[in-house]
């Protein structure tokens, strides 16, 4: 096994580590519209496991890959079967590198999904759509109303 590390500041890995990713559906709002978009990111192993029992999960498919395959020469890329059209998550680099520290020490969530298969086989939903561009704009409202004695000794 070849012990070249991917990241430079993550020695602890190396390019054959396993990740999963996920092709996921997003949802981005532009002028007043929303648009669905495919985004690949890395999954934890905590969350392919429930994935795989049966939470709704707005994945469309999971996929076993090395890092080598999304982080060559430790620049982020798309794996080999991503289709053209989707796009890297936000951060990619550091939450591939955060989710291979999952699998290396829940070393049986790969058993899972096995290196170089695809599970399509998920409780894909899109119910709760996931807005990467959503702005949260605190008002008035948002501040919890307390009794007048809250804050008095009686």
């Amino acid at each position: 096994m070849s012990t070249a590390t991917v990241i430079p500041n993550a020695p602890d890995l190396s390019a054959e580590d396993y990740i999963v990713m996920g092709l996921s559906t997003c949802f981005v709002r532009e002028d007043g519209d929303t648009k669905a978009v495919l985004v690949a990111e890395p999954v934890p192993s905590a969350y392919l496991e429930a994935v795989l029992k049966g939470v709704p999960t707005s994945y469309q498919s999971l996929h076993g890959v090395t890092l080598a395959e999304v982080l060559p020469n430790g620049k982020p890329s798309l794996f080999p079967a991503a289709p053209s059209e989707a796009q890297l998550c936000s951060d990619f680099a550091n939450r591939a590198v955060a989710a291979a520290r999952t699998y290396r020490s829940r070393p049986a969530a790969k058993d899972l999904l096995p290196l170089g298969t695809v599970r399509t086989d998920i409780n894909y939903s899109t119910a709760k759509k996931r807005l990467l561009n959503a702005e949260h704009k605190v008002t008035a409202e948002d501040n919890v109303k307390q009794h007048e004695y809250t804050h008095q000794v009686l």
